[in-house]
């Protein structure tokens, strides 16, 4: 559910028209719902109600740090995979000790950084990482808290590239190996074993891979509190999917409603980290038609956004649903693909979609964009990035302006030996 709808034949975000917002700042850009995403939030919050818990926002989904800040006043915490990360959860004002630092790759500059902001916890991917972890804590005197990330070897039934909970995935610790490097943890000298982590994927549109999931976890620790390590923290992922075209995921009541029986048997504090089900389906990409074009085989409709500002469909083949901004009942129906500027075949934001014609001029909106939207953009083709409007009510408020050429070559230098 979201807060993009039409009065009459005109898009509007909550209370604002697209236009309007477009007129403000050009296009393309990326507009989200302070609306939706509050609602989204409290969904996982409240459904959770009844157990202890922490949200913590996987802000790799949309960290812009108004956003961020937004989601830190209602009570929020952050699954970080960064320094930077964690430099924006600082700044937004996210309590340290509701933040979790996933990921394969933490650099000692990066544990040392979350080891001063005295995060919650790291999630431990490998056994090399944890002996990192613990040569640099014992650096700076003090323990570091964390939670092994346990590889449970079960199929999310999503996209490859996004599923994580399998043996062949690069994530977490194997299932069988466990209480192995748990024991190893548990002896080392400067860690303090704390949780036990598990994710096994995103974009997840059933329960029972999660029941599958905890049911493996909770059977985790139940061994390892028999041997004497207590644990504390049962961080159960996040991965709840959102309806991109004509998915029925389901809704963070469902997900408590099918493993809130599983987690009263322990007494370990939940962590969750959903990122995509709440900013997803709060976001849209406007962009402008530039021109039409014919082709034998295929019609094209060539818009002024690209794989930069959006590579979910360049990189997985994604679905995202395409609007007029503003609808015209009479307009043909055409199958067409709907492409941006970018010198790559691969730069395409809908192929073989069928759409009312759009002309050059129109405006259209590129729905549940709010998620590995903006955070997955760059320069290719020396582009600017977009600006992002945050829309509250009738309030329009550029949450970051759009990038100037002169923003492009910052940092950048000519050596002496070309004057």
């Amino acid at each position: 559910m979201h807060d993009f709808h039409y009065k009459g034949n005109e898009l509007f975000c909550e209370e604002v028209p697209i236009q309007r917002i477009v007129e403000q700042v050009g296009t393309p850009c990326y507009i989200y719902s302070h609306r939706t995403i509050h609602r989204h939030f409290h969904a996982f919050d409240g459904a959770f109600q009844n157990i202890p818990h922490i949200v913590a926002y996987a802000m790799k989904a949309n960290s812009n740090i108004a956003i961020l800040k937004l989601l830190a006043k209602e009570g929020s915490g952050a699954d970080i995979v960064s320094g930077g990360e964690l430099y924006r959860a600082l700044k937004a004002g996210v309590p340290s000790n509701k933040m979790v630092f996933a990921g394969v790759g933490k650099s000692s500059e990066e544990i040392r950084y979350a080891l001063k902001s005295d995060i919650l916890m790291f999630n431990v991917e490998s056994p090399e990482e944890l002996q990192r972890i613990n040569e640099v804590a014992q650096t700076m005197e003090v323990k570091a808290r964390v939670a092994l990330r346990i590889n449970p070897d079960i199929d999310p039934q999503t996209h490859p590239y996004i599923s994580t909970g399998l043996k062949k995935s690069k994530f977490g610790i194997a299932a069988d190996q466990a209480l192995k490097e748990f024991a190893l943890a548990h002896q080392l000298s400067h860690i303090d074993v704390v949780g036990v982590h598990c994710h096994i994927g995103s974009q997840l549109t059933q329960v029972s891979p999660f029941v599958d999931a905890i049911k493996k976890v909770l059977s985790l620790i139940q061994a390892l509190q028999s041997q004497g390590v207590k644990i504390r923290y049962m961080n159960i992922g996040g991965g709840l999917g959102i309806t991109y075209s004509d998915e029925t995921p389901p809704h963070p009541k469902d997900l408590a409603a099918a493993i809130s029986s599983l987690l009263q048997t322990t007494s370990c504090q939940i962590i969750m980290e959903p990122g995509r089900s709440i900013v997803g389906n709060a976001g849209i990409l406007v962009t402008k038609v530039l021109y039409n074009k014919g082709g034998t085989d295929k019609e094209f409709v060539i818009v002024d956004a690209a794989m930069n500002d959006l590579l979910r469909p360049s990189l997985y083949e994604a679905h995202h649903d395409i609007q007029p901004v503003f609808k015209d009942e009479s307009a043909p129906v055409n199958t067409v693909d709907v492409v941006g500027p970018i010198c790559e075949s691969g730069d395409f934001l809908a192929k073989d979609r069928k759409m009312p014609q759009p002309q050059p001029g129109d405006l259209l909106a590129v729905m549940s964009a709010g998620a590995y939207g903006f955070t997955m953009a760059s320069n290719y083709n020396s582009r600017p990035k977009t600006p992002e409007v945050l829309v509250k009510e009738d309030k329009i408020m550029v949450i970051r302006e759009r990038e100037t050429y002169d923003d492009l070559i910052r940092g950048e230098s000519i050596p002496e030996i070309f004057s």
